[in-house]
């Protein structure tokens, strides 16, 4: 079977405050890892009220502590945000508390809007020191070696799996290079997926971490019982998309009737666009989706986001996708 995870960015609904987005991800992770998730992530966001994952670090250790066996970690830390040192030794600390759990994805992009990256005294440059940033964490998780002038203390010979994450060329690149696994943001982001994957597998290069590539797609999956339901659902996270067309970000919205009323020909198109990896309907109908999917992709994982206005739905849908069973083609043809 395909291995499935879950991507949170721990949404705050409309009448709820983030401690509410807080406890409903520790209910969902439970609920993951009841149903055989493989992994669970939370992804660093600043200045947006319906995201309650900003300090990641610390919302890891939320998950963690209330969970047993699935792995927790970041998709991601937006690395340029951070000195790596002390990256290391959040993420150290995290390892040192559940050892053998915790995954590491990394991100480049900022994660916020320019007024919040003033506000965390941000060098919008600072991006482009990425892939050395990644190499002074890589070298600051491994052993230590004589001489070396700093450690991160806890952190130091961890070894915590690095992961790089993309919405274009340049991340597939750099995780080829540096021989590390590769999660792709289709979720929001679907256009470069396919000339990514092919640049990553034809560049990959074995490393110490991984012998071999390895690639997960985040994809927006929503089941319910009738394919109408699950539409219906759905339009929370259309709405959501609409909302960051129009530059008014806010907390997640209850579900509507028609969501043609709700936006204009342009604004669908363009939340259309970046939501054209997404899967919503019955379980037979998303099952049909995704397979087509794993075939067209190859993907090794599938992580999934459902960022659901009413969370008892939210965990129906994780638990129905659980029960699908997922092949990849080559499983499929074997059976």
């Amino acid at each position: 079977m395909i291995p499935l995870s879950v991507l949170d960015l721990v949404p705050v609904a409309e009448g709820q405050e983030p401690s509410d987005a807080l406890m409903n991800s520790l209910a969902l992770a439970q609920l993951a890892e009841r149903c055989g998730y493989t992994r669970y992530w939370v992804a660093e966001h600043h200045n947006m009220v319906g995201i309650a994952s900003a300090a990641t670090s610390v919302v890891i250790g939320h998950l963690a502590a209330g969970t047993k066996t699935i792995r927790v970690g970041a998709g991601g830390i937006m690395l340029p945000n951070h000195s790596p040192l002390v990256i290391a030794e959040q993420f150290g600390t995290l390892e040192a508390l559940f050892p053998g759990r915790i995954d590491l994805g990394l991100g480049r992009a900022p994660g916020t809007d320019q007024i919040a990256m003033r506000a965390m005294r941000r060098d919008p440059a600072a991006s482009d020191q990425f892939p050395d940033d990644v190499l002074e964490l890589q070298a600051l998780l491994a052993d230590p070696v004589e001489g070396q002038a700093y450690r991160a203390v806890p952190g130091a010979g961890t070894h915590i799996p690095l992961w790089i994450l993309g919405s274009s060329l340049f991340g597939s690149q750099l995780a080829a290079m540096l021989g590390l696994p590769y999660a792709f943001a289709s979720h929001f982001a679907p256009d470069a997926l396919i000339q990514a994957l092919d640049v990553y597998r034809a560049r990959f290069r074995p490393s110490a971490q991984a012998s071999h590539s390895y690639a997960v797609a985040c994809v927006n999956v929503v089941v319910a019982d009738t394919d109408a339901e699950a539409k219906r659902l759905f339009t929370t996270i259309q709405q959501r998309f609409v909302s960051m067309v129009r530059g008014t970000r806010g907390k997640l919205q209850p579900p509507i009737d028609d969501i043609e009323t709700y936006w204009s020909p342009l604004e669908k198109a363009q939340a259309s666009r970046m939501l054209a990896r997404s899967f919503v309907g019955s379980p037979e109908t998303v099952r049909q989706g995704l397979e087509a999917f794993l075939a067209e992709t190859g993907v090794d994982e599938l992580m999934v986001a459902c960022a659901l206005y009413d969370h008892q739905a939210r965990l129906r849908s994780y638990e129905l996708l659980s029960q699908i069973g997922l092949r990849a083609p080559a499983q499929r043809a074997a059976s």
